[in-house]
């Protein structure tokens, strides 16, 4: 690619070697994890970085910090968690993150179909309410806001489809896509965010108007292109 390489800062960089590393040494929820000091050493970077680098796992539920008894894979229940990935979800890597979307995509319309036909007033007002507070994240450039809307959007849909299984596994899908925001793009809004608001307002209508086919075309036109979001984000940081 033209252009000079992205820079990628250390604990990121870290954090992903620390997750190919317990797939490497197959360890599994529960499992103890090398110290700090042996990361480091194994790794070849300073404990500084390995300590920025574990709270971000730990953050995302990947790494478990035990107060004088040190590391632990993270104890993980969820389907789509870290024993069914075999440990080995790495959120800058672009198979993984396509493999991701389209269990998303599969899951989702099945979702917003049935929340066109059973959608509740109550879920419908809980739907549009998540849909503005992510426009006024974009508007107000808070990212925070963007995303908090942007997940009380889907699982909003998930819960109005009255099916609790796909509510789950709606959950559990973002809470990975979550780990590729908060390692590959720094939670930042991507570029996609401006269209992402009028697509969900599309997706609202099509709910709304109980018309489970449209709703569907519009919400795959919405993953479709959060994934090109994703996609080239990622690239960008990645391969500069």
């Amino acid at each position: 690619m033209d252009g000079a390489p992205s820079y990628r800062p250390g604990y990121e960089l870290v954090a992903e070697r620390i997750l190919r590393l317990i797939a490497e040494l197959r360890l599994l929820p529960g499992d103890r994890m090398p110290t700090e000091n042996e990361l480091a050493a194994r790794l070849g970077s300073s404990r500084t970085v390995v300590r920025e680098a574990v709270k971000i796992l730990s953050a995302i539920g990947r790494v478990r910090a035990q107060k004088g008894r040190g590391l632990y894979v993270a104890d993980d229940e969820g389907m789509l968690g870290s024993a069914f990935w075999g440990g080995l979800f790495l959120p800058t890597d672009l198979d993984h993150v396509y493999l991701l979307f389209e269990f998303r995509r599969v899951q989702e319309l099945a979702a917003v179909r049935l929340a066109a036909s059973r959608a509740t007033p109550v879920e419908l007002r809980t739907i549009e309410a998540a849909a503005e507070t992510c426009r006024q994240g974009l508007l107000t450039g808070e990212a925070a806001l963007f995303d908090r809307g942007d997940d009380e959007f889907h699982l909003g849909i998930a819960a109005a489809s009255h099916n609790r299984f796909l509510l789950e596994a709606v959950r559990e899908a973002r809470r990975l896509q979550h780990q590729c925001s908060t390692i590959g793009l720094h939670g930042t809004v991507g570029g996609h965010a401006a269209e992402a608001v009028g697509e969900h307002a599309a997706i609202h209508r099509a709910i709304r108007d109980g018309d489970p086919e449209a709703a569907a075309r519009a919400t795959a036109v919405h993953l479709d292109n959060t994934l090109e979001d994703y996609r080239r984000e990622i690239r960008r940081r990645v391969f500069g």
